[in-house]
């Protein structure tokens, strides 16, 4: 009986050697923990410094300016809500709307295919796949006021005109590409998606890479044609890259601004004006000091707005993204 219990009792100690071993440690951890913290703080103090100071301070700026009637001249005057109230009373802002929806749904029915299917074009090449992804993305690199002065010249309304030369040899007349009121955004919308696809072909290139051959050797074997491969496999392999570009591309086109201002500067007759070239207006036309807080509120109700739309996006496409 007394070997049993000094038996229970070395085991009992045994088990209970080791916590009380592991106390005096937990400290040690745990400055180890605040020390590798407090390291990477200093590391992205810099960078957040500089994040804050070029990002997120212009946005409060913003918002406070929304809020006042200022020119950056004066002494800012705080008008409440007065300055959304005059953007929703200005008519102009109804003819933005309108147009950046429309030049937002022709880039998504024209612009957004277009990456895709010279993506899944350019994965079938066996050979100068390389080539064809550099041509791809050689539009990118041009600097993108290069590349509107460029397709100005394309688009010369004259005889001479690149685009207008080329119809010639079919016998159509010469075009008036950015002075006719029902092809000038047409027309926008062709050189964006020219300038922009690039980008997105090579995000589609990489996703093709991580396709399993395999899948497709079976859809073969199955007697699978082409658009059935593309239909059941590559799609639903592609649905969380095609999400994210299809939200990417319903923002950007929403701030589409370079092209209606160096092409026609909103013309003609107000067919090209966006939301953000009524808000350059608002701030900028007035030599003496434009009306910044009417540009600021008008900003602040679209970055509102885009937040919300994809907010609920993400919330919507959850479960078929995953």
């Amino acid at each position: 009986m007394t070997t049993t219990d000094t038996r229970a009792a070395g085991v009992a100690d045994t088990q209970a050697g080791p916590p009380r071993a592991a106390r005096p440690g937990r400290p040690r951890a745990r400055l180890a923990r605040a020390r590798s913290g407090l390291h990477t703080l200093v590391f992205l103090a810099p960078m957040l410094v500089v994040f804050g100071a070029f990002s997120w301070l212009p946005i409060g700026r913003a918002v406070v300016m929304s809020f006042q009637r200022t020119n950056l001249v004066t002494d800012p005057v705080f008008v409440g809500f007065a300055n959304f109230q005059q953007v929703f009373a200005d008519p102009q802002l109804w003819t933005a709307v309108q147009n950046t929806g429309y030049f937002a749904l022709l880039a998504l029915v024209f612009g957004y295919p277009v990456p895709l299917v010279a993506a899944i074009l350019m994965s079938e090449v066996r050979k100068a796949r390389g080539l064809f992804s550099a041509l791809a993305y050689l539009p990118v690199v041009v600097p993108p006021v290069v590349a509107v002065l460029l397709w100005k010249l394309f688009y010369d309304a004259g005889e001479d005109g690149v685009f207008n030369t080329v119809l010639s040899w079919f016998g159509i007349g010469p075009v008036a590409w950015l002075q006719d009121a029902q092809i000038v955004m047409p027309s926008l919308v062709l050189e964006a998606t020219w300038a922009a696809a690039g980008g997105t072909v090579i995000i589609y290139l990489a996703a093709l890479v991580g396709v399993d051959p395999s899948l497709y050797e079976a859809a073969e074997i199955d007697g699978a044609g082409v658009w059935r491969k593309l239909w059941h496999i590559t799609l639903p392999q592609l649905r969380g890259v095609l999400l994210i570009t299809f939200i990417l591309q319903i923002i950007g086109t929403a701030q589409v601004f370079l092209e209606p201002f160096l092409f026609t500067d909103g013309g003609p007759a107000n067919r090209t004006l966006t939301l953000l070239l009524l808000i350059y207006r608002y701030a900028f036309t007035n030599s003496l000091g434009g009306d910044y807080g009417a540009a600021a509120a008008l900003s602040l109700m679209l970055a509102v707005l885009l937040a919300g739309f994809s907010m609920l996006y993400f919330r919507l496409t959850r479960k078929w993204s995953s």
